[in-house]
């Protein structure tokens, strides 16, 4: 059935805009018929029939090689790309999404003005289509004014769903108008997730596990049958690695993950710092490190013995630093019966899971999840929990935890040559998130102020602190539902002048803008690239257009940049349009002259070195440019074991159990505000002092919300039919939603243990209403065995009030049941600029 039969079309909403057809601007004309999601023409008999054409998939940041089956025009069937040595031609479920959200009716079609003047929630915004000469030159008169005025620091760009083509738009341009302020959402997807390996082995950025060799993995908040990195590759081998390792899930909840593994240790939420360093206790009074990395006593005899401090000296490290530091500052009296109380655990399963893990060193993963940390406290456990990679020599070893493979494409031209006096006087002001002040550390990669700190934004917007924001351009993003504590992105997206959202589909942010730009589909539509890394390889993989863009959709990064640029130019304003017409085909050598051979030759430009015989550097190879296109895929050489080993990006050049180089970090952060790192700690919500600072470590959970009045800790999950949370305008989504343990199709629930549901008066598929200190949603009960007591389970996706006809209840109005966001405060780890997810609120459940 044709979803618009059903639209109300004197609603004052997107919809009503969206639906005008193509080139026709004015309203009140007929609609034009739209694609259903499969073509009515019957699947071709013939192999002959149709082509397979490689492309990628971002519905999560597994970030698949995939290939698109097209008939007659039409995308009809995606499979892996087996010429990707990272998924090996595996898939899940979330690309076959994709095919529903290419088709989907209510995608913006068309660039689109606001003409309600009024912005809030309950504002219709009164979208009216326009052309892509209209919207573009709006957008370069309100650049040009804030340059006209000195005021480009004023400029901001929020960046959501990216490919590597990012830096054209979200750097360069940002830079050469002159403008501190790009933004990306990278704070409030798992930022915590790179702070323990960071400042214990000096690599900042997602690891890779070597399951095909391990023989245990202890996997730490994380679900990656379900909604972790590589999804699809681990999927079609787990049955293999359970035949070979054994698997132990710590986790609140029941997860996919968890209920194929050996052991499930369903721990207090919050307190898996704990049962680290129990684990590491254990490991050391049994004598279960690898010495082959972390070293021995010099007289060969253990002193690692419960509550006894141990000399230094008596050690000799070969590639850690800090081993018994780490025994006397922390992990001496952390037995399995101190962290049996804390995490509701029985000391015998903590002890079974630590000796079984030691002993099947060094082909022992620890896996750290977002789980852990992305809490108040969670760089520290982030620390401890990744600190066990060390302890049985995991790191950089054969079945353990892998660094990314080495790749080669090259970095976009740098702007310094095209950025005036009033470009470099606007970038020097301070960044609109306030990172690097006292209160947010954000210590990436060891210098303070360079972690983005996503959601604290809205504060800085709302407040004019440091200065206002006039002008902002947004894609693939929506802080308005995906950031927690979601309604302060409304006030703060009401408080900006001149907004435009480049979008596929008209969300909650876009509700705020003022102007709407149509998005391509990154697995369809646009030509990109992104790199992944997993099964001890990497691959650089290409988006290309498999399909004809769909009405008026343009690439986010590459063309609407360079369409601006050539409006700036018009205006006298040349330097983004020359800086662009670098990016020349490295094949011909000739200049861009439009925008389709911008976004073309920026891509061939990047990975010159992967396709071009003669600037071969390694991995896979190509004869030329169009080999590469058909391939879809180029993967590096496999992966270095134990080369990092005693060279690790630290300040001692060895893995840090007594962290120099978060040491050298707080110090200068503290400097820079005439101060000490236990007063930084302090003001951030620490309660590490003195030296233990500079150690992985326990800390209790900061958890918003009294116990009496909030009973029950929320555990918020994701699901595996998330394309993060762009799934709720697809039916599949709904038919399907229980394949997420405890899930129910065509519904929204709340997991609940039985014992607490007879407690609280609530009986399975009763409606409630679940209430935070800062917000509430309504959805349904289910009672489910795998909710911890004392825990409401939530699946994160739903509770949309826009988006689609699909996705809310009533456009614009009525959300379909909850947004988790809802519920969890704008809190932080800011020691990583973090957003916090879990062990972040109590909750109460009210029966409706």
């Amino acid at each position: 059935m044709n979803l618009l039969n059903d639209l109300k079309i004197t609603r004052r909403d997107f919809v009503k805009a969206s639906a005008v057809a193509g080139a026709t601007l004015a309203l009140g004309v007929g609609l034009k018929p739209t694609l259903r999601v499969l073509a009515e023409t019957p699947m071709p008999a013939s192999k002959d029939v149709g082509e397979w054409i490689a492309s990628t998939c971002q519905g999560c940041t597994s970030w698949c090689s995939k290939q698109v089956f097209v008939v007659n025009g039409r995308a009809v069937k995606i499979q892996g790309n087996p010429n990707s040595k990272v998924n090996v031609g595996a898939g899940c479920v979330r690309s076959h999404l994709a095919l529903q959200q290419v088709y989907d009716p209510d995608r913006i079609k068309m660039p689109m003005k606001r003409t309600n003047p009024k912005k809030g929630r309950s504002e219709d915004p009164r979208f009216v289509p326009i052309s892509w000469d209209e919207a573009l030159n709006t957008i370069a008169d309100k650049i040009m004014a804030l340059r006209n005025n000195h005021e480009t620091h004023k400029y901001m760009l929020m960046r959501g769903r990216y490919t590597y083509m990012r830096d054209i738009l979200y750097d360069r341009m940002t830079k050469i108008i002159g403008s501190p302020n790009n933004i990306s959402h990278s704070a409030i997807c798992a930022e915590a997730e790179k702070f323990g390996p960071y400042y214990t082995e000096g690599y900042w950025n997602y690891r890779q596990y070597d399951v095909k060799n391990t023989r245990y993995i202890l996997i730490w908040g994380a679900d990656p049958l379900a909604a972790n990195r590589q999804v699809s590759y681990y999927t079609s081998v787990w049955g293999d690695v359970l035949d070979r390792a054994k698997v132990a899930v710590v986790e609140p909840r029941l997860s996919v993950t968890a209920s194929k593994a050996d052991e499930w240790l369903p721990i207090k939420p919050g307190h898996d710092g704990a049962l680290a360093a129990a684990i590491a206790h254990i490991l050391l009074t049994k004598e279960l490190w690898y010495k082959e990395f972390v070293g021995d006593f010099v007289d060969r005899s253990n002193q690692f013995a419960p509550g006894q401090t141990v000399d230094e000296q008596t050690f000799e490290e070969k590639y850690t630093h800090g081993i018994v530091r780490l025994w006397n500052s922390e992990l001496k009296d952390k037995t399995p019966e101190w962290a049996a109380v804390r995490t509701g655990l029985p000391v015998e399963q903590i002890r079974r899971v630590a000796v079984e893990y030691g002993k099947a060193a060094p082909h022992a993963i620890s896996w750290v999840g977002g789980g852990p940390v992305m809490q108040v406290r969670g760089g520290y456990t982030s620390m401890i929990c990744h600190a066990l990679n060390g302890i049985v020599g995991a790191v950089d070893n054969v079945g353990g935890t892998l660094a990314s493979n080495k790749e080669y494409t090259v970095p976009f031209p740098e702007p310094d040559d095209f950025m005036d006096d009033i470009a470099e006087n606007g970038k020097k002001h301070e960044k609109i998130d306030q990172r690097g002040r006292k209160e947010f550390p954000a210590l990436k990669e060891g210098k303070p102020g360079s972690a983005v700190v996503t959601n604290n934004a809205a504060e800085g917007i709302l407040n004019a602190d440091p200065y206002d924001i006039k002008v902002a351009l947004a894609y693939m993003n929506n802080f308005a539902f995906a950031a927690c504590q979601p309604e302060r992105w409304e006030r703060a997206l009401s408080k900006i002048p001149f907004l435009v959202h480049i979008t596929t589909n008209a969300s909650e942010f876009s509700w705020f803008a003022d102007m709407l730009l149509p998005d391509t589909h990154h697995l369809f539509e646009k030509w990109g690239y992104v790199k992944s890394i997993g099964n001890g390889y990497r691959h650089v993989t290409l988006m290309q257009p498999v399909i004809k863009p769909m009405w008026e959709a343009k690439i986010d990064e590459t063309e609407i940049p360079w369409l601006i640029a050539e409006k700036l130019a018009e205006r006298g304003f040349d330097n983004l349009l020359r800086h662009y017409k670098e990016y020349k085909d490295p094949e011909t050598g000739k200049e861009p002259t439009n925008a389709d051979e911008f976004a073309l030759y920026a891509l061939k430009y990047a990975t010159q070195n992967l396709w071009d015989p003669s600037k071969y550097k390694g991995g896979d190879r190509f004869n030329g440019w169009e080999a590469f296109r058909k391939t879809g895929v180029w993967n590096s050489d496999p992966y270095p074991y134990r080369k990092r080993w005693g060279k690790m990006k630290t300040k001692t050049g060895m893995f840090e159990f007594y962290s120099e180089t978060l040491k050298e970090a707080l110090q200068k952060h503290a400097k820079n505000h005439h101060t000490t790192v236990d007063a930084i700690l302090e003001t951030c919500h620490y309660q590490a002092r003195g030296e233990k600072a500079f150690i992985p470590h326990y800390e209790e959970p900061f958890t918003n919300g009294d116990g009496t009045e909030y009973p029950f800790l929320f555990v918020d999950h994701k699901s595996r039919l998330n394309r993060e949370g762009r799934s709720a305008n697809c039916t599949w989504y709904y038919d399907f939603k229980d394949v997420d343990p405890g899930d129910a199709a065509w519904d929204d629930v709340a997991k609940i243990n039985p014992v607490d549901a007879k407690k609280v008066g609530v009986r399975d598929g009763d409606p409630i209403r679940l209430t935070s200190p800062t917000g509430s949603i309504t959805c349904t009960v289910k009672l489910w065995e795998g909710a911890q007591p004392g825990t409401v389970a939530k699946c994160y996706g739903q509770g949309h009030w826009v988006y689609g006809r699909l996705a809310s209840k009533e456009f614009g109005r009525v959300p379909r049941g909850g947004n988790n966001n809802d519920l969890i405060p704008a809190v932080y780890d800011r020691l990583s600029g973090s957003t916090v997810r879990h062990a972040a609120t109590r909750v109460r459940v009210e029966k409706l």
